[in-house]
């Protein structure tokens, strides 16, 4: 539930220019608006699943939308019934939408929503209905390049360079043709960030996982209630890092979704039993800010 202190669950990601909202618990649009992001900027909504304390926030977001200027759809992923929830929602609260809303099902682990360099991909948790995670990857990016070879091999400083940096082959002063990997490192890796939430403890999480930058991971119980969260199918802060240590390339732990059985001085006794397994783990705050950098 939400307490004074504490919404529910959502993730915003900035990603050049382009925002994505994973799930749209309720007081979203309150931390929206307190922290200056501008929501007409959101591109897509990934749903994990349909229980209320993940999807109550969403038709404010979309009333709101329409008092701003939109030109471009805005588009909403999720499992089975999430298309039923925001028709019905539109019909019901007699929605003025002045925009286009496009709603797309995920019934399989997919690829769900790609740009040009970067793809996001649902994958199946197990929770008390259908519910899903999501991953963003970027792709490798080219190498460092390296001005001095480029200079040996009778390339030119200018538009040349930018060619080569954009891995598009060039013609030397002398007519030879000079390949971008003559001039680049190796390619370097792409930043991934992502999102698990509701769902029972299972090992096959961790392959999807893998090589996160950012791993954002529900923990909502402590070790002595995990009988309880088997039951209601969540995950211990334990089996949180549990994930991450097993996924292997995690850099980082954010836990989320706590139970609201846990102040906040008290969900330290989360922090510290997911520490003892992966100790780069933190606790998500409402409004935090993470940059996400590249580490090469």
């Amino acid at each position: 539930m939400p307490l004074p202190h504490r919404h529910l669950t959502s993730m915003l990601l900035r990603r050049e220019g382009e925002l994505f909202l994973f799930d749209a618990g309720e007081g979203t649009q309150v931390s929206l608006r307190r922290l200056n992001l501008r929501w007409k900027k959101i591109t897509a909504i990934f749903v994990s699943h349909t229980h209320a304390d993940h999807v109550t926030g969403l038709p404010g977001l979309l009333m709101l939308s329409s008092q701003v200027d939109r030109d471009e759809p805005l588009y909403i992923y999720g499992p089975p019934r999430i298309a039923e929830y925001v028709e019905s929602s539109r019909r019901v609260l007699d929605m003025y939408i002045n925009y286009e809303i496009v709603v797309k099902e995920i019934t399989a682990p997919a690829v769900c929503y790609e740009g040009p360099d970067f793809r996001i991909r649902a994958f199946p948790l197990r929770h008390t209905k259908t519910c899903v995670g999501y991953t963003l990857e970027e792709d490798s990016r080219p190498g460092a390049f390296h001005p001095e070879r480029a200079q040996a091999l009778g390339v030119p400083v200018g538009p040349l360079w930018s060619r080569l940096q954009a891995g598009q082959p060039v013609q030397a002063a002398d007519g030879s043709t000079v390949s971008p990997e003559q001039v680049l490192g190796p390619p370097r890796t792409g930043r991934k960030v992502s999102y698990v939430t509701d769902s029972l403890y299972f090992p096959d999480i961790a392959p999807e996982v893998a090589g996160s930058d950012l791993l954002v991971c529900e923990g909502m119980f402590e070790r002595s209630l995990a009988d309880t969260a088997a039951e209601k199918k969540h995950m211990t802060a334990e089996q949180a890092a549990m994930i991450a240590r097993d996924a292997g390339g995690v850099k980082s732990l954010g836990l989320i979704h706590y139970s609201p059985r846990y102040t906040d001085r008290e969900l330290k006794i989360l922090l510290d039993e997911a520490q003892a397994i992966f100790p780069d783990t933190f606790l998500t705050k409402d409004r935090m800010a993470l940059p996400v950098e590249y580490v090469d």
